[in-house]
């Protein structure tokens, strides 16, 4: 049975050995020490774990550097596990993080117990995921695969991919961050002539520049520095199948030229190579931008818009889909649930609340929310547990003593989930004694041992 393979982000070198050691019995270990070294090996082995640490060169007192790579690995490895490593005793960077996608955090200097913990927890959650995508191709996943609502503004959705998708034109899907973007792509592609051939996301607004020539189009053999074989672009990958363009407002001026060219003559030449391959795809690209604005400025092609945009999709945002959001929630749970026989439920005041909210995430924000909750004790999720940023304290009528023992459930929760079920470090982190913490805990019914 292969060995897990986890890459190891620190730019301190006696942290990355100490590191090797600690996880070599369990793990494959990869390591970099800056973001490029970083992305070079994601891109090589594709390891489900990650840790890294967020004060990378050039700037490795602060997080700029680790937020941008965080950003660059769930561009191009979206289910990949990022657990960020803080030395910093302000959480609010690494709170940041997770909310940018990473999976969880831990904090300097290094418990290898704690670490340990963390990464099992982390990887059985990318297997359950794994099991489900799995499962979903084996029995089929309903008439649109991930897409799921029943609203006017999804049946239009429906419709617009029925008529695009056998028609092997270019398309282009227009919505905010988080609204099913690719997964439309998907839909499109499994309905075409090309379904049996390769399906290519590359998200544009991941990949450094200087890489992205590289990632789309491939290079020979010493075709710069570090190129030590001949790999195969994004483009070349697709031969047969669907390239998918994400954030395409965000490719750089020279590749909207090149990309252009390709899409005219169908011709792809390496980076360093000589030779024009034909390449056969159908290109479909996506951006939460307005092109047509960016257009009139004059920073995106006109010529590669026509190109791109010989049909638009637009995917409604969550907000305008309100009879979707209680469907969605409900099917969330159920994929996160261990047994998919009795998926955790939504309370009424959590249902309420889930419905209220305003989701300016969309799709992707619901989603994690449900994954966070899904970790709650008990089958019935709180409003507590759903830890909904509504900026407002009416979501319910209290009365002064409800508040506060609301208030007391709530960071008695986040202080067990923080330190891992650790009575001693939950009663520091909320600053009273143990034998406090046992008795505000049983007057309140709080069972989280």
């Amino acid at each position: 049975m292969a060995t897990t393979k986890i890459l190891v982000v620190e730019d301190d070198k006696n942290i990355r050995t100490q590191m090797k050691w600690a996880l070599a019995s369990d793990y494959e270990v990869f390591l970099a020490e800056d973001g490029v070294e970083a992305m070079e090996v994601l891109a090589s082995e594709r390891p489900p774990l990650v840790t890294l640490d967020l004060g990378l060169p050039p700037n490795p007192e602060g997080t700029s550097e680790g937020l941008k790579l965080l950003g660059q690995i769930l561009g191009i490895a979206s289910n990949t596990k990022v657990i960020i490593v803080t030395g910093n005793p302000d959480r609010s960077a690494a709170l940041n993080a997770i909310s940018q996608g990473a999976h969880d955090f831990f904090t300097k200097p290094i418990d290898i117990d704690e670490l340990k913990a963390i990464l099992k927890r982390a990887y059985y959650v990318y297997t359950l995921e794994a099991e489900y995508k799995a499962l979903q191709k084996q029995v089929g996943a309903g008439d649109f695969d991930d897409l799921i609502g029943t609203s006017p503004e999804m049946q239009s959705v429906y419709s617009s991919i029925k008529k695009v998708a056998t028609a092997d034109i270019p398309v282009l899907i227009t919505g905010e961050s988080g609204t099913g973007k690719e997964l439309a792509a998907k839909a499109i592609h499994n309905r075409s002539m090309r379904k049996e051939k390769p399906f290519v996301p590359i998200n544009c607004g991941a990949i450094p520049e200087n890489l992205m020539e590289s990632e789309l189009f491939g290079h020979e053999k010493g075709a710069f520095t570090g190129a030590h074989a001949q790999r195969k672009g994004k483009v070349e990958m697709a031969d047969g199948g669907t390239l998918f363009l994400d954030e395409i407002g965000e490719l750089p001026p020279q590749l909207q030229v090149k990309m252009l060219r390709f899409l005219q003559d169908h011709k792809v030449e390496r980076v360093g190579g000589r030779k024009a391959m034909e390449i056969d795809v159908r290109v479909i690209a996506a951006t939460n931008r307005d092109l047509s604005q960016m257009v009139s400025a004059e920073t995106f092609r006109e010529d590669l818009y026509y190109r791109l945009a010989v049909v638009t999709i637009d995917m409604p945002p969550l907000r305008e889909r309100v009879g979707d959001i209680e469907l969605l929630a409900k099917s969330f749970l159920q994929k996160f649930a261990v047994n998919r026989d009795m998926p955790k439920q939504l309370g009424k005041e959590a249902m309420d609340a889930v419905r209220a909210y305003n989701w300016q995430g969309n799709v992707r924000e619901l989603e994690n929310t449900m994954r966070r909750a899904n970790l709650a004790e008990g089958r019935t999720i709180t409003l507590e547990d759903l830890e909904l940023n509504t900026g407002k304290n009416d979501v319910q009528p209290l009365d002064l003593k409800e508040a506060k023992d609301a208030l007391y459930r709530k960071y008695i929760h986040l202080a067990f989930v923080k330190h891992k079920g650790n009575i001693t470090k939950a009663a520091e982190e909320l600053k009273i004694s143990r034998p406090t913490l046992h008795s505000i805990m049983r007057r309140l019914g709080i069972d989280l041992e």
